[in-house]
Formats: C-alpha cells, structure tokens, sequence
C-alpha cells in the first residue's frame, strides 16, 4: 500500500511493517511475520525495486512480531539491521518479554493469533548479529531515520522520524487497534512491559513534526500527533 511519494505498508492492521523509498534506496522500518517476506516483495516490485535496493532495517524494538523477516534479509542479501542497544538481546532471542496479556477478547484474539500463524509467526528466526543504535542517533540510511527513545513496551522501544515521508513509526508505543480486544483508535499498546514508563514517554513525541502516526499494529494515523498522545493518555 502506497501512503505517499516516499512511503509504503505493507501487511494490515493487524500487523504491519513500512518501506521508505528514496534515491538513495529502501529502508525497511520493522519486518513484521515471517511469512510477509512474500508481501515485501510484492510491495518492491509494485515500487520498481527489488531486494538489493533496501539499504538496512530499523526495528522499533525486539519483539518477535516485528523481526519476522528481518534476519533473513541480513543473513541472505546482507541487510543490515537497526536496534536499540537495551533491546539487542531481545531481538537475537536471549531475552524474553515478560508482560502480562491484560484484558482480551476472544474474538480478536483468534483473528490475531490466526493471522499470525498464517504468516508464520510461530517460526520467527532470531537475529544473528545487529547494529545497535541509542536515542538521538541519525542512521545513514535513506530517509535519514532519527531514533527517539520510547522506553516502556520494551526497555529499547524507539519511535522512528523520517522527514522525507512526513512520518513517525511508532512501533509499539502505542497502538491504533488493540489485537487483544479489538478496540479501535489512538490507545496503549497491550504486552507492555512498563505501561507508566510507556505514558511518560509519548511526551517526546508531541513537538516532533509529521503528519504520519505508523503504528506496529492499527490503521495509520493522520490526526494530528499531539491528537494520538492525548487519546492515548486519555484511554
């Protein structure tokens, strides 16, 4: 799905990853399942790209339902691959999340766990080796993506800025659709690790311009950023 002249999604609401696409090259921000390999490269030939045009994969943070199909980018087209330094041993499998599921639904538990099994995410392979980044950090990567440290879903959660596509991927920070109760709209992402550090540091989202809010999971957002925070806090 094409959002805009240098912007690209691919997967769904349930879960999603994005491609920045610029002269330079692609970069990948998250990968998703395992099984949407086939969906990125669909995406790159509907965008006149193929595989050695992407130049390097940033993760928002270590979870399994965003390295999906990132070590296999780095293992066979030698893809190089972004992530906080205080989630490093998560994202090569060393450590594991330790939050609670919460409240659910078993509606939308069935369509997540059935989507995510369908594009293998009972298979997710672990990171070998990955470059770790720290907050602030511009990469040299196209897009020139800025890191902003979200600690609280994950110890090494990031956000994402990149000017060139008017967007900031969020990751897990917070969520537009809730996998676990199906609810709808800007709210706290669920398997959060520390849900008052998670609040605290939406803060450093509001003065970042953009008119992308890209969730891990959820519709894209286009309401405003300091909009998303406030219904975020208010939910």
């Amino acid at each position: 799905m094409k959002l805009g002249p240098h912007l690209h999604r691919i997967g769904n609401d349930i879960v999603a990853a994005y491609l920045v696409d610029t002269t330079d090259g692609v970069t990948v921000i998250d990968a998703g399942l395992a099984g949407q390999w086939r969906e990125l490269t669909a995406e790159l030939a509907a965008m006149g790209r193929t595989l050695a045009d992407i130049r390097g994969v940033v993760l928002t943070h270590g979870d399994t339902d965003h390295l999906g199909f990132a070590e296999r980018l780095r293992r066979d087209h030698g893809v190089p691959v972004f992530v906080h330094e205080a989630d490093a041993a998560r994202a090569r499998g060393e450590e594991r999340p330790k939050a609670a599921w919460g409240t659910v639904k078993v509606g939308p538990v069935l369509r997540f766990l059935g989507y995510a099994m369908s594009r293998g995410g009972l298979r997710t392979t672990y990171l070998t080796e990955v470059e770790t980044v720290r907050d602030g950090d511009v990469l040299d990567l196209p897009g020139s993506p800025r890191i902003i440290g979200m600690p609280g879903h994950s110890p090494g959660s990031v956000a994402v800025h990149v000017p060139v596509a008017d967007a900031i991927f969020a990751g897990d920070a917070l969520t537009t659709r809730h996998v676990l109760t199906g609810a709808h709209g800007p709210q706290p992402a669920p398997f959060t690790d520390d849900p008052a550090a998670a609040l605290t540091s939406l803060a450093r989202l509001e003065q970042t311009p953009a008119t992308w809010l890209l969730p891990g999971h959820g519709a894209p957002w286009s309401g405003g950023i300091a909009e998303a925070v406030r219904l975020v806090r208010a939910a």
